[in-house]
């Protein structure tokens, strides 16, 4: 794979001086126009030690407006990225739509290094590798623009940079131990790394391979596949008609039988046996949640439900067991300007819990196949994908050691009209219902359908779901609270 990149190829200092100044001015001109843009542009620089990674990027910073750049270089894991999912660190790091994100090292990189010390095995390699294609095609598909560029040098050559600037005071400081500890392995390094980069180079986001031998053609070659990529993605962008999101309606032939419908509503538990269980499960829940916190398990707990349902009422039962140290509940609505500007799953990624810590999303992503599909916020191909999307999102979640458990809270028409009714009867509750709960219901099928889908699609071996039947409140409750904790004891 890298032969093509050991060829010599190099541009004159006088060819150099006259593109220069007219690559300069035109991308100042595309990166003005991507401002206004509905994409970001994602750039990843890997390649070998010694083969101006970090100069290219330098260079970049110089040519563009630093403004609208973000810069995010892959270093060792923090603690606190140490007790999130392997991911974590690079969502938090993603440019909002109409800027430029430019990572030294990449999602990539981890694999790459560990494989070539031996310590994973080609099984493991080629899974983290199909992890990151799997992230490539989500970014690709909300619309990012994906720049990936691998530096190469050949063995002999990579010897002479590296001996290079060490002999000069003023690089010494760029050569470490490790980068020559990398080079005693060489041969390994390239084999991995070409498997990487041919599993990794896919339509949405190719790897580029550049020759870095000539620091004049190195920069210029990646100045001119910025200017041009973005030049085609914005040229296409302005062409293309915004489609029209349809909204979901029932398919023919939807079946009368589903999983809501075998649900048994009636369940009920009495006043005074509900008090004694629900203290023994408050009690067991606590138990667990503390030692969960000890051994550094971290959680996430997921409340979806019909409106009415009683999620509030049954989070409160659930942290009154709870010291408030322990969790943290995060109310999802709408999403914010700032949001809409990033991948969906950004804002709930960024919500995840450190070790020992609970996170409670009072909704949560399952929205985009909820409300977002039936109201027709998104379009269908957007949610259609999300199903995939989540299942992988909560796969990462549980293969990083976080307790995943979701609940999907249900109640009957007569039900919900009564706790409708109820609300605005009482003044303190008043504020619980809105016109929106009233258009939602008439709407009833619609949701069910979506529902019905939603758990069929995504109830997993790792992250199944619990249909919790929610006509009796204390029902609802103590099942809750119990199926939450013998979760955290498992875990």
């Amino acid at each position: 794979m890298f032969e093509a990149a050991e060829i010599g190829r190099s541009v004159s200092k006088e060819d150099y001086e006259r593109e220069l100044p007219v690559l300069r001015e035109e991308l100042l001109e595309v990166q003005s126009a991507l401002r206004t843009a509905d994409f970001p542009v994602i750039i990843v620089v890997g390649g070998v030690d010694g083969a101006g990674k970090g100069e290219t990027i330098n260079t970049l910073l110089e040519w563009l407006d630093p403004r609208f750049v973000e810069t995010f270089a892959v270093a060792p894991p923090t603690d606190e990225e140490r007790e999130r999912p392997r991911y974590w660190r690079f969502w938090r790091a993603l440019p909002p739509r109409g800027k430029i994100g430019i990572f030294f090292g990449g999602w990539h990189t981890a694999p790459i290094v560990d494989r070539a010390y031996r310590q994973i095995k080609s099984a493991e390699f080629d899974r983290q590798l199909a992890e990151v294609v799997g992230f490539e095609n989500m970014l690709a598909a909300d619309g990012t623009v994906l720049l990936k560029f691998w530096m190469h040098l050949s063995k002999e050559r990579q010897r002479k940079r590296l001996r290079s600037l060490e002999k000069d005071p003023r690089t010494r400081w760029r050569v470490t131990e490790l980068d020559w500890e990398h080079f005693a392995i060489y041969d390994r390094f390239a084999k991995v790394s070409a498997h990487a980069l041919r599993r990794t180079s896919t339509v949405v986001a190719p790897w580029q391979v550049i020759e870095a031998s000539d620091r004049r053609y190195q920069t210029l070659t990646v100045g001119r596949t910025l200017r041009d990529a973005l030049r085609v993605q914005l040229a296409a962008r302005a062409s293309r008609p915004k489609p029209e999101p349809p909204l979901a309606a029932p398919s023919a032939g939807s079946p009368s039988v589903t999983i809501l419908s075998t649900l048994d509503l009636a369940q009920r538990v009495d006043e005074d046996p509900y008090r004694e269980r629900l203290e023994e499960a408050q009690g067991r829940l606590n138990l667990a949640a503390r030692r969960a916190q000890k051994k550094g398990i971290p959680s996430v707990i997921v409340y979806e439900g019909v409106d009415a349902a009683g999620k509030g009422g049954n989070i409160r039962r659930v942290t009154g067991a709870l010291d408030a140290r322990m969790y943290r509940i995060v109310p999802v609505a709408a999403p914010s300007d700032e949001e809409r500007r990033q991948p969906y799953l950004w804002r709930f990624w960024r919500h995840l819990p450190r070790a020992g810590r609970m996170t409670i999303f009072d909704r949560s992503w399952y929205g985009r196949v909820l409300v977002e599909r039936v109201e027709g916020f998104c379009s269908s191909i957007d949610w259609q994908r999300a199903y995939g999307e989540i299942n992988d999102f909560e796969e990462q979640l549980a293969r990083a050691g976080v307790v995943v458990v979701k609940f999907w809270l249900h109640i009957d028409q007569e039900e919900q009209l009564r706790r409708f009714e109820e609300r605005g009867a009482v003044g303190f509750k008043q504020f619980k219902i809105t016109e929106e709960d009233w258009r939602n219901r008439k709407r009833w099928p619609l949701y069910e359908q979506a529902v019905n889908e939603m758990v069929e699609r995504t109830s997993t071996e790792i992250a199944p779901w619990t249909l919790v039947e929610a006509n009796d409140k204390r029902f609802a409750r103590l099942k809750t609270i119990e199926t939450l904790a013998a979760a955290l004891e498992n875990g």
